[in-house]
């Protein structure tokens, strides 16, 4: 069984400084190339390219077939996916808003049983590395658990090109293999979530009809 995997580009900066502009583009196409020499089927998420309604208004808001028709066919690609490549840059510590944002406007459900890797990158030395920590939070409360492993890019314009490629003079062969860890991982996660799906094992769900429910007695 091969996996489907959603990869979310975390960052809807297209201009200004610092350059380049679009440095996660890059990031998401490197893992999108990994993916695909592991012939795994992935697609990219890019927030520039989704028309999600302003002022916030989430999927689960709209009465039925009121939803904006970019929120149904995303809504339909988180659903169908096995897993998730969440890639974000680091803001004050934490996630990109361009994805919290994103990933806000669908419910847990939409995600659940389902696993993650988390992949952060920088201009800078640090890679993104605090904006991890609070996306492991963040995705696990979306249901989608991150795998253990996570990828982090410093100095991600010198690591790669605009095509995801190497440029000369970086360790290609090292930088696949550290990819691997996470990939790996949670490639292995995926087909086993979607091998217990496919048995019609019944989902525990959290709550069902109040997040009261979630209370102890």
């Amino acid at each position: 069984m091969t996996p489907s995997i959603l990869v979310f580009l975390g960052s809807e900066r297209v201009s200004g400084a610092p350059l380049p502009t679009r440095l996660g583009a890059r990031v998401s196409a490197a893992c999108l190339r990994r993916l695909a020499d592991k012939d795994v089927a992935a697609t990219l998420i890019d927030p520039v390219e989704v028309d999600a309604p302003h002022p916030f208004k989430p999927l689960f808001a709209y009465a039925a077939g009121k939803a904006p028709a970019a929120l149904d066919r995303l809504a339909d690609q988180i659903r169908h996916a096995d897993g998730y490549v969440m890639i974000s840059p680091e803001y004050n510590h934490l996630m990109s808003p361009a994805l919290s944002d994103l990933l806000n406007h669908f419910g847990s459900s939409l995600f659940s049983f389902k696993p993650s890797a988390i992949v952060t990158y920088s201009a800078g030395q640090w890679g993104g590395t605090r904006a991890a920590v609070s996306m492991r939070t963040f995705l696990s409360e979306l249901g989608c658990l991150p795998v253990s492993a996570m990828i982090h890019v410093p100095h991600a314009q010198d690591v790669f090109d605009e095509e995801g490629g190497y440029p000369a003079g970086v360790d290609g062969d090292r930088w696949a293999g550290y990819f691997d860890r996470t990939l790996d991982q949670l490639c292995w996660w995926a087909t086993a979530a979607a091998r217990q799906r496919a048995g019609g094992s019944d989902r525990p769900d959290a709550f069902v009809t109040s997040p009261t429910e979630r209370n102890a007695p």
